[in-house]
């Protein structure tokens, strides 16, 4: 079966290629899938003959956003910490324990019902791919069953049984460290593609990081890591070191930081909402670009630092905020996603990519930023399927 979408106001399809600037941006524009993948791509006019067909009305359509980081296996909330921090007490690391706490209470169909809510809040988003952490665990049985919760709704699962030190294992870091790297990872890597470490201040120091991300590797794991959200150190040359696919939050980073990651494969990921939950110092991102590093944008969807499914906001806080460019950020948001989980199937609207995308109820993605915090999701496929379409009869 084909279908098309026709009269496309906006088409974003991040393939230079096909249209101008960084995000191949055509007008007038329509797209063809057959078997889940986009076969065709040009003007409105020259559509070929489909089996059905999909009239956008002169609104836009962008690639499906990518969420390359977030946290979606836990249990209760962390309303209050949210409310100290916005009157004036400063964020650590140690609020995690406290979800590790009911996370390791809650029982299996409690943690999925929270899991699919989140995600049915992301596809409603524009959100076609994300990925998701467990480490809210932190012991073998509960990493275990966090990781195979996460495994029956998405392939980019990751193992972050080193997110921090326990409170069973309060002053025994190495003792904890010993089994992350042992009885957790095997019990773990069956159910994860990623591993992750938290190497930052109140987490894990360098040596231990590469410690856990060597360990991961070995058991055939690929690396990414949580770097300088905190405080400036060494995970972000860690991530070039180890050739991880991503460090991310990057608030604090060096020139040497920024060099290094543009002189690798290593992706910038951004996470807005953290600095937004957080009240922390927003990281310039002017600056990576201008080095030539690869950027990305997710929402760090989790219950401490920033309980949000919505990338629409992210794009907006980080245009506002961060200083992207709404162009930067909608790519940031798709093909940056896409790079900092090494994908090449998604993230764009080009000639066999997957058919993940978004139809938009207005004119362009330039209306994200535009119009912070209104939802403008019309429609949203995944593989060339309707996932969500928006009930309202003025969309």
């Amino acid at each position: 079966m084909s279908l098309a979408i026709i009269n496309i106001g906006s088409l974003v399809t991040n393939d230079s290629n096909l249209g101008s600037g960084i995000l191949g941006e055509r007008e007038g524009a329509a797209l063809v899938i057959e078997n889940g993948t986009i076969s065709w791509v040009g003007e409105s006019k020259q559509v070929p003959e489909t089996d059905s067909m999909i009239d956008a009305l002169g609104m836009g359509v962008i690639p499906g956003f990518v969420d390359s980081h977030a946290h979606m296996v836990f249990a209760g909330d962390r309303s209050k910490e949210f409310e100290a921090r916005m009157n004036g007490e400063k964020y650590s690391a140690g609020g995690i324990k406290s979800t590790v706490a009911r996370t390791r209470a809650a029982s299996d169909s409690e943690l999925e019902d929270n899991f699919v809510s989140l995600q049915n809040e992301m596809i409603r988003s524009g959100i076609t791919t994300f990925e998701s952490k467990s480490g809210y665990g932190l012991s073998v049985v509960d990493e275990a069953r966090s990781l195979a919760i996460a495994a029956k709704h998405t392939s980019e699962t990751t193992f972050l049984g080193a997110h921090v030190v326990p409170e069973d294992y309060a002053g025994k870091a190495d003792d904890y460290i010993a089994l992350v790297t042992g009885e957790m990872l095997e019990s773990c890597a069956s159910h994860a593609k990623w591993v992750d470490v938290f190497c930052d201040v109140g987490a894990f120091d360098v040596d231990q990081s590469r410690e856990v991300l060597k360990a991961g590797i070995a058991k055939g794991l690929l690396p990414r890591i949580h770097a300088n959200q905190l405080a400036t150190g060494g995970g972000v040359q860690l991530a070039v070191e180890l050739d991880c696919a991503s460090a991310d939050h990057c608030t604090y980073l060096s020139d040497a930081d920024i060099d290094a990651l543009a002189d690798s494969n290593t992706v910038a990921t951004l996470l807005p909402g953290a600095e937004f939950s957080t009240r922390a110092s927003y990281p310039d991102a002017k600056k990576l670009f201008a080095a030539g590093a690869t950027v990305a944008l997710a929402t760090d969807c989790n219950p401490g630092s920033s309980y949000t499914t919505s990338m629409s906001f992210c794009i907006a806080v980080a245009i506002r905020d961060m200083g992207f460019s709404p162009e930067q950020a909608l790519w940031s948001a798709t093909m940056g996603g896409a790079k900092a989980l090494r994908r090449n199937d998604i993230g764009a609207l080009s000639v066999g990519t997957s058919a993940d995308l978004v139809l938009l109820s207005a004119p362009s993605f330039r209306h994200i930023g535009y119009r912070p915090g209104v939802d403008q999701i019309s429609q949203v496929l995944k593989n060339g399927k309707t996932i969500y379409k928006h009930q309202d009869g003025n969309k």
